[in-house]
């Protein structure tokens, strides 16, 4: 493992040095001017009129200055904890995950939510030890709120050597669609597109994560779902992921000519299984363009079941009392929150699992518990949609249009 960590870190080619420059003009700037991103914008305006659908604001975010502890201005990053970020850990899995590595004592953890307030009570509730975390104001359906997250935690002083990409907006009975601050479909602007603008603004703080990393090198987790996957039982209940060719994406998804990634009419089910398609293929992606060059392990994972949690909250009153006792006594597929969130932490932190570029799920039959073993952490398939890397490089190409990137 040392060996791994070691060559990892010997890339500072001009190339790279040229991506580090382009990626910190891009954050440091307003969103630069897009053809394809002002034409959204434009139709979102008339789009919302239209469909008086509600677009969704991001709140103010707190100053650069709040997150910024005095003791780490000057500090060298190899002497810091190392650091993981958690979006969505004011709830359900990613607060299990981000209190699991908080209690294990070797990770500081930024708690990356929308509503500061909650994630702060919902941590002291659960224990997480003073010092252990920070909560961080982050919009994920506000390009802006992404950006402004961004520079102030670059402006902490805090090394990075993990993200957890997890939070996530489902809403399976809506019958019109909500749209984002910039003008997307909520599920797939939130799920999608403000992870994917999160990730590429931190990828070089991912590249520059001091060796003494527990896990043994940097990694971004982006979590998936077995209802996005179709080579799956789950994933072939009806309404089924399917991207299609993408028109819905080219054209901004602001509900104009359609706010859903197929072109087709909106649903707020499939929105929802088409984001985490998304958020599949850009692991894949992310893994195929910058494992070899950064050093940084890319996975995404299904940690199981979660069958009560706050991400049914907007499903109906018969499905949340049925779904549960459905998963844990028909299906088997069953899982706490608490044992959910300790597999999305050991895929963050275990260093045996290293690999990069992999979809990680469980066999509820074999251990899963707190790294008592390896082989509760299965290497799984994807279905053919989330293998097709010509779909996920143009999915590419469309999402840094779309966040400003290019």
């Amino acid at each position: 493992m040392a060996a791994v960590a070691s060559a990892r870190v010997q890339v500072a080619s001009s190339a790279t040095a040229a991506t580090a420059a382009k990626r910190a003009a891009q954050l440091a700037a307003p969103r630069p001017a897009n053809p394809l991103r002002a034409a959204v914008s434009q139709r979102a305006a008339a789009a919302r009129v239209v469909a008086a659908v509600q677009a969704v604001a991001a709140p103010p975010a707190p100053t650069a200055d709040a997150a910024r502890p005095a003791a780490l201005v000057n500090q060298e990053k190899s002497l810091q904890k190392p650091t993981v970020i958690v979006t969505g850990a004011s709830s359900g899995l990613g607060l299990n995950a981000a209190n699991a590595l908080a209690q294990s004592g070797d990770w500081h953890v930024i708690m990356a939510c929308r509503d500061f307030a909650k994630a702060e009570k919902s941590a002291q509730k659960l224990g997480m030890p003073k010092g252990s975390y920070t909560v961080m104001h982050l919009d994920l359906a506000s390009l802006e709120s992404v950006r402004q997250f961004v520079q102030n935690f670059k402006n902490s002083g805090r090394r990075l050597d993990a993200l957890v990409a997890n939070a996530a907006v489902y809403l399976p009975t809506a019958k019109e669609p909500t749209f984002t601050a910039d003008g997307f479909e909520l599920s797939v602007g939130t799920n999608h597109l403000g992870h994917f603008l999160l990730v590429n603004l931190l990828l070089e703080d991912l590249k520059d994560s001091p060796k003494n990393n527990p896990a043994g090198s940097p990694r971004c987790i982006i979590v998936g779902s077995i209802t996005g996957n179709t080579n799956t039982l789950a994933g072939n209940i009806p309404p089924k992921a399917d991207l299609g060719d993408l028109r819905g994406l080219t054209t901004g998804l602001d509900g104009r000519n359609s706010s859903m990634i197929d072109g087709g009419e909106f649903d707020g089910a499939k929105a929802y299984k088409d984001s985490k398609v998304c958020n599949m293929l850009t692991m894949r992606q992310l893994h195929q363009r910058y494992h070899d060059s950064t050093g940084v392990t890319f996975a995404s994972l299904y940690p199981g079941c979660i069958a009560e949690t706050g991400l049914f909250r907007n499903h109906v009153g018969l499905f949340r009392t049925l779904f549960p006792p459905f998963q844990k006594f028909v299906t088997k597929g069953y899982v706490s929150e608490a044992e959910a969130g300790r597999r999305l932490a050991q895929v963050v932190s275990d260093p045996t699992l290293n690999k990069s570029g992999v979809y990680w799920s469980w066999d509820n039959d074999k251990s899963s518990l707190w790294f008592d073993s390896v082989d509760g952490a299965l290497e799984n398939r994807v279905s053919e949609e989330v293998s097709d890397d010509k779909k996920g490089a143009k999915l590419w190409d469309l999402s840094m249009k779309l966040v400003g990137l290019e």
